[in-house]
């Protein structure tokens, strides 16, 4: 495969030229195929489930302790700039008597999981934005206006801090938040002239004869992608200029990733491929060298291996491991499988190992999202076999099929032994006579 990763319209050399000069990780898999919980998971080194962050609108916990505090106690400037949605207590619009809701406000400082030094952000940026135009606020809880297109206003509040004169050496965190689709439009919103330059795109194998909206929404989806590049593009020379480019450890990863509505009815929240696996990139330290790693990673390892890249020790009770190791001890694995927990779309639970994706469900009966908030089920059911070596498009469930009632059992075990260590408690999973 060469340097663009063999896709045509070279979307992403800014993206290519890091991962070529650092470390690509190819199988980095979500936690949490959704915004709020793997952001959360992010910032903690947690799972969801264990902070009550487990679907989106919920505020994390003001006695969980952040990447961003353990880099203030030991000497950095910590930054945030953009999407933050981890202030909020008002998951599915419920009001209760905790009811918080920061969507479309300035974020008091004790909410913003420790940041400090600078803060240019919104809570839930599709509340306060659109591709072009809208607002976030700063540190001070004053109203930052943009007209631009929405990654280059991202990346103009991060040159701010950038440029600015420091002291101490700095952790900032900057959340774009495209390729997301915008909320109230239910539509991808690339720049300008999306649609008419990326017409012409690929179909992946994923999409390729399934329905859903990509073949409207591609376009602009791509152009996303486009500006995000560029504008990592624009942070890498601002390092250069500044002369410490060398001196940075750069990270690029995503939250989850979007099935265009092939799945279930919206964009992500599946065990499968286009959900769960995400981008990732390190660049830096230990990390250089064009070294390309296809052992499993998780986001519930970005945490420790933040702390792990600035010199900090990893806390106990982190549940991943730092990637660092496998750099150092190249080709050994230090996940056999991943553990998935998937919201709102469902209550589910899965397993992603090199050679099987491995989903279970809840039987729920209602179809009020009430049911939906809750964290766990004593009951689920089988719902998902793929075997991704021979599909690697997901199209052929094996859940059912008898020759795989052995692999079925195994991956059972293995997903009630991770759902019993992460949440305590030890479910019954249903067959599907497989």
């Amino acid at each position: 495969m060469d340097s663009h990763w063999g896709e045509k319209f070279r979307l992403t050399p800014n993206l290519d030229r890091l991962a070529m000069e650092g470390t690509r990780f190819e199988n980095a898999i979500t936690c949490q195929p959704v915004c709020g919980p793997a952001r959360a998971c992010i910032q903690t080194g947690k799972y969801p489930t264990e902070i009550d962050c487990h679907v989106n609108g919920r505020m994390l916990p003001l006695n969980v302790k952040g990447i961003a505090s353990y880099f203030n106690e030991n000497g950095y400037e910590t930054a945030y700039v953009s999407k933050w949605h981890l202030a909020s207590d008002c998951s599915f619009g419920q009001k209760t008597q905790a009811y918080i809701d920061y969507k479309t406000k300035p974020i008091p400082p004790a909410y913003r999981g420790g940041y400090r030094d600078f803060w240019i952000a919104s809570d839930v940026l599709e509340f306060t934005s659109h591709g072009y135009g809208g607002y976030m606020y700063d540190g001070d809880g004053n109203k930052r206006e943009f007209s631009g297109y929405r990654a280059d206003a991202t990346t103009d509040f991060a040159l701010e801090y950038l440029y600015r004169p420091k002291d101490r050496p700095f952790f900032m965190f900057i959340s774009f938040i495209e390729p997301h689709h915008q909320n109230d439009h239910h539509c991808f919103e690339g720049p300008e002239g999306s649609k008419e330059k990326f017409r012409d795109f690929e179909v992946p194998d994923d999409l390729e004869g399934t329905e859903g909206d990509w073949r409207e929404q591609m376009p602009d989806y791509l152009g996303c992608c486009k500006s995000l590049d560029d504008n990592v593009g624009r942070l890498i020379a601002a390092l250069k200029e500044m002369n410490i480019y060398d001196d940075t450890i750069i990270f690029y990863t995503s939250d989850h990733g979007s099935h265009f509505c092939t799945r279930n009815g919206e964009y992500k929240r599946s065990c499968h491929e286009d959900s769960v696996h995400v981008p990732f990139i390190a660049k830096g330290g230990v990390f250089n060298g064009g070294h390309i790693v296809k052992e499993l990673t998780s986001l519930i390892d970005i945490a420790p291996t933040l702390l792990e890249a600035g010199g900090i020790p990893v806390p106990d009770d982190m549940r991943g491991i730092p990637v660092q190791r496998l750099i150092e001890h190249p080709g050994i694995p230090t996940h056999e499988e991943v553990f998935i927990q998937i919201s709102e779309s469902c209550i589910g639970r899965a397993l992603r190992t090199p050679e099987w994706t491995y989903c279970v469900e809840a039987p729920l009966n209602s179809s009020q999202k009430q049911e939906l908030l809750l964290p766990d089920s004593p009951l689920y059911e089988e719902k998902y076999l793929y075997h991704l070596p021979t599909d690697e498009g997901q199209k052929n469930n094996l859940i059912k099929d008898v020759q795989y009632r052995k692999i079925c059992d195994e991956l059972r075990q293995k997903l009630t032994k991770y759902i019993w260590q992460i949440e305590g408690k030890t479910p019954e999973i249903r067959d599907q006579g497989c």
